[in-house]
């Protein structure tokens, strides 16, 4: 685990913190396919965060999901990236067929490795799905994790016996299990963009 001390100091972002934009793709406005989901001040608050990178000049990575049927597979208008991700020139972009974006074409790891870089920030769509599996990787991976926890959004998700449990409700689990075990540190967005200032 992280040490306790460090991990609740106030945010530090360092000068080359790495900007992992995660499956914002068109698919999921599809809300017949998806159900209704949280945050619906999410895609201003990741486009927000994506300007003060590119103010800054940190390293921005996109990542795009293939999935093979879906709004999301290749092919469709779903697959592509929204207009505002589609617009940045990214360091590094990687395409996946699972949830983490430590498992895609190219290497994220390997290139993380090269760069030296030691902290990420991860933003983007599902919060408890791919945003969550990123984290967590990362953070076993001994990266200094940061996660904007209002910069994302998730959907509703129905349990094994059919119950239904509200996307905010999964956002809240997944900040209480990324802080609780320190995986990452959750923060919001002013918070983030007051440090990268």
């Amino acid at each position: 685990m992280t040490n306790t001390s460090a991990f609740d100091a106030p945010l530090q972002l360092a000068e080359d913190a790495v900007l992992i934009v995660i499956d914002v793709q068109q698919g999921f406005e599809d809300r017949a396919y998806f159900g209704p989901r949280d945050n619906p001040s999410a895609d201003e608050r990741m486009a927000s965060v994506i300007a003060a990178w590119q103010r800054t000049g940190r390293p921005i990575v996109t990542v795009q999901h293939r999935s093979a049927s879906g709004p999301l597979a290749p092919g469709t208008p779903g697959y592509e990236l929204k207009p505002y991700v589609a617009a940045v020139a990214a360091d590094l972009h990687v395409t996946k067929t699972v949830n983490s974006s430590f498992y895609g074409t190219p290497d994220l790891h390997e290139w993380l490795q090269r760069r030296g870089a030691t902290q990420l920030v991860t933003i983007g769509i599902l919060t408890n799905v791919c945003n969550e599996t990123t984290a967590r990787m990362g953070g076993n991976l001994g990266y200094d994790v940061v996660f904007p926890i209002d910069a994302m959004h998730t959907v509703d998700m129905a349990t094994p016996d059919g119950t239904v449990v509200p996307a905010a409700e999964l956002a809240r689990a997944t900040a209480a299990a990324l802080h609780s075990m320190r995986f990452a540190k959750v923060v919001t967005t002013e918070a983030l963009l007051a440090a990268a200032a």
